[in-house]
């Protein structure tokens, strides 16, 4: 399976510098690549892929002599970006997307990493050091081991830092068996209610750094553009929201590391989260925004595959509105915080009659009895 380790990088100011144009030159051959399968559909209904771009490029070095500062497998991967870019939105024209999303330029500053398809020669990793091609030897902190034969290296730029991402190929560590299983229903006053009873709190990860983020978005919009106080408040801003963006990939790291340790299967609502924010109700698309439901799901998923876990998501029409003592359905809206079953009596909070259904329609898509160890 594939893996991803991700490692701060610590260049100094000319690498600073060297990277930094690196990744202009990646953002105009991207722009080029992009203007040129434009130009060539509009004015000769030719619809041109990777490879046909990638004949342009020694034409483009010629005319900029420039790009001859990055590796070339790089500048290649550029024009693989833009491909994908428009395979996925030929795939949701396809599916009937009214916004299916064309592919955009990139304004400045608006590309923020380069990829080297092969890792060896125009990069590797040595004493604590990562060797870039026309770029030099980078400082990496090795804060962890990285194991498995390393396949790509993306260097990643994040406001004011640098990071290194490898991709590598490892053979999965099943843990011991677990015989428990838990049903997760997810929501907005309590981020997870587990069908054991258990609770996993919510934390407003946007309402700590919200006042500092209005506090600098205020202060940015006084100053003139261009200037570099406004530069520097804005870089400022970027950290506020990184800083919220940290905090809460932490707590899905932690939270869903926790998970798979313990339970050997876990079933979740396949929830459609884009739909689910198309209610035009801001509050709630912010709150859902904040809670990052597909991002734990995520971390839960590639984890429990390496440890050999079973994760399931099941439909979730009904979860909430069905009694889990008898199957009756009982209408409540989202205001009603406890169900009550007029048909078996059973009473007890929403979310934990929800997190029963989930559990017992993910056992039953799998064939299995409650019963069963």
């Amino acid at each position: 399976m594939r893996l991803t380790y991700k490692y701060r990088l610590k260049p100094t100011k000319a690498q600073r510098c060297q990277l930094e144009q690196t990744l202009e030159l990646c953002r105009w051959v991207y722009n080029e690549t992009l203007a040129a399968r434009q130009h060539a559909y509009q004015q000769r209904r030719e619809s041109l892929n990777y490879y046909d771009t990638a004949k342009l490029l020694p034409q483009w070095k010629v005319a900029k002599p420039e790009l001859k500062q990055v590796h070339s497998q790089v500048l290649q991967n550029v024009q693989r970006r833009v491909e994908l870019a428009f395979q996925a939105f030929f795939r949701r024209v396809k599916q009937g997307e009214k916004e299916a999303g064309y592919p955009r330029f990139k304004g400045f500053g608006r590309y923020d990493s380069l990829t080297f398809p092969q890792y060896g020669s125009a990069v590797r990793l040595h004493d604590r050091m990562l060797s870039i091609s026309k770029i030099g030897d980078v400082k990496v902190i090795l804060h962890r081991p990285l194991e498995g034969e390393i396949k790509t290296v993306t260097i990643q730029r994040n406001p004011g830092k640098w990071y290194a991402c490898f991709s590598v190929e490892v053979e999965p560590h099943p843990l011991p068996a677990s015989s428990e299983r838990v049903g997760i229903d997810l929501g907005l006053k309590t981020f997870a209610t587990l069908s054991n009873g258990e609770h996993i709190k919510r934390q407003r990860w946007m309402k700590r750094d919200a006042r500092d983020i209005a506090r600098l978005q205020r202060k940015k919009e006084k100053l003139p553009k261009g200037s570099p106080k406004r530069q520097k408040t804005v870089l400022a801003l970027r950290h506020a929201y990184t800083r919220a963006t940290h905090r809460r990939t932490n707590f899905a790291h932690q939270e869903s590391c926790q998970m798979v340790n313990r339970y050997g299967l876990l079933v979740f609502e396949d929830l459609d989260i884009q739909q689910m924010q198309a209610n035009g109700q801001k509050v709630i698309n912010r709150n859902i925004a904040d809670v990052a439901w597909g991002q734990f799901v995520q971390y839960i998923t590639y984890k429990a595959e390496e440890a050999g876990r079973v994760v399931i998501r099941i439909n979730p029409r009904g979860t909430t509105q069905s009694c889990s003592g008898c199957g009756k359905h009982v209408p409540k809206d989202l205001s009603v915080r406890v169900h009550d079953c007029p048909q078996c009596g059973l009473k007890l909070d929403r979310d934990l009659n929800a997190a029963f259904n989930i559990l017992t329609r993910g056992i039953a898509s799998i064939g299995a009895s409650n019963r069963d160890p």
